[in-house]
């Protein structure tokens, strides 16, 4: 039986290199020199340090235009709050996401469900698994997803005829 699998992942390789050239860009230019601007990631979250929250702003905007070059969806970014270092320092954590959570997988599911499509969506783990009879279902669901989900980014592999 034919079937896909719906994923929302980032290329682990490609925000790495995205942060390094956002960082070399830091600590170049002009407007963040003699200050505490920095930017790193370990795993799946990157880290933003800056003197106030104008800079992390900025830093932000540099950050995405480096990972929209190496053709990364900003959409995988999830930016969390300003949090308050020692002395006058503040720092945002940006978590790349990697997975589906549960919410997401259960509209999707619930998505295939009422198309009335002749297929079947599975939740497994962090992806939703797509089995119908016909190919021609199963592009009509992807199609549907991609037109119906815009805040993340969905992705469509390891399909099997």
């Amino acid at each position: 039986m034919p079937s896909f699998d719906t994923v929302c992942e980032a290329d682990m390789v490609k925000v790495k290199n995205g942060v390094e050239n956002a960082a070399k860009e830091i600590a170049t230019r002009f407007d963040f020199k003699g200050t505490s601007a920095n930017i790193d990631i370990k795993d799946k979250e990157i880290t933003l340090v800056g003197d106030a929250d104008f800079q992390l702003d900025q830093i932000l905007d540099v950050l995405r235009n480096k990972l929209t070059k190496q053709s990364v969806d900003v959409r995988f970014l999830d930016i969390g709050d300003l949090q308050k270092m020692g002395g006058d320092k503040v720092k945002k954590v940006v978590k790349v996401r990697n997975g589906i959570e549960s919410d997401l997988a259960k509209k999707i599911q619930r998505l295939v469900k009422d198309s009335k499509i002749k297929v079947q969506a599975a939740i497994q783990e962090d992806k939703v698994r797509v089995t119908g009879a016909k190919r021609d279902d199963l592009q009509a669901v992807m199609a549907l997803l991609r037109k119906d989900i815009t805040d993340v980014p969905l992705d469509f592999n390891n399909f099997r005829d």
